[in-house]
């Protein structure tokens, strides 16, 4: 999953990633233009059943800005079938408003919707993003409530891999600890086995300002002997 690609990025990306299809509209037109969230996945390990775009806002159908947000913010998804079993995952990722209040606490409330008509049984459920806000934050708070989520972060943790340092780096070799903006939600049906932020840098440049953060998942099975990590 990732944020603000423009469309060169994109087609920089797709160029590079051979194996991979990509999902997901830009936020100016749900096509190409402006800033998207893509979904790149794996051709593979996966078939992708369903996928989409919208808005978080009052109108998430058609290109719009919500509520307090300073620009327009989407959410894409996929469905997907892990290849070779009856594994059924929902893919999210989004990108919320960095200056709204009301805008984060009001699309995690459509989000928590979104996921209640959206996933089908035993779905494994994996959200990705960049919320530009911590943990602490009532808006995702009230989302992991209202969907049953848990951060990727805090499972690793509980389980001993330690501390994971800011996501958010400010164009930094070395930030301020506790900058932790992006985050990883999944299922109680997903296993977390490790999580870890790439803080890398060459010749002290960042390729971002923001470090990227990965998790390794294992899905749940439902084809015996056919495991899904």
């Amino acid at each position: 999953g990732m944020q603000e690609v423009l469309p060169n990025q994109r087609a920089d990306l797709q160029s590079a990633l051979t194996g991979y299809a990509f999902v997901g509209g830009g936020r100016d037109d749900g096509k190409l233009a402006g800033e998207a969230s893509p979904i790149a996945i794996d051709r593979r390990l996966f078939r992708i059943e369903a996928s989409g775009t919208f808005w978080l806002s009052p109108t998430p159908s058609i290109p719009s800005t919500g509520w307090d947000a300073a620009y327009p913010r989407i959410v894409t998804w996929a469905r997907l079938r892990y290849r070779g079993s009856k594994t059924r995952v929902l893919v999210v990722n989004t990108h919320w408003d960095h200056v709204g209040r009301q805008a984060r606490a009001e699309s995690g409330r459509q989000l928590a919707r979104w996921l209640q008509d959206a996933r089908r049984g035993e779905d494994a459920v994996i959200m990705l993003g960049d919320y530009n806000t911590d943990s602490d934050d009532p808006a995702l708070a009230d989302m992991l409530q209202l969907t049953g989520l848990r951060s990727a972060q805090v499972a690793a943790t509980s389980t001993g891999a330690g501390e994971q340092p800011s996501t958010f780096n400010r164009f930094e070799v070395q930030p301020p600890a506790g900058l932790v903006i992006d985050h990883i939600f999944v299922s109680e049906n997903v296993a977390v086995r490790r999580s870890m932020v790439l803080a890398q840098h060459l010749n002290g440049r960042v390729p971002s300002d923001h470090f990227p953060f990965a998790a390794l998942l294992g899905l749940p099975s439902k084809q015996r002997g056919k495991g899904c990590t």
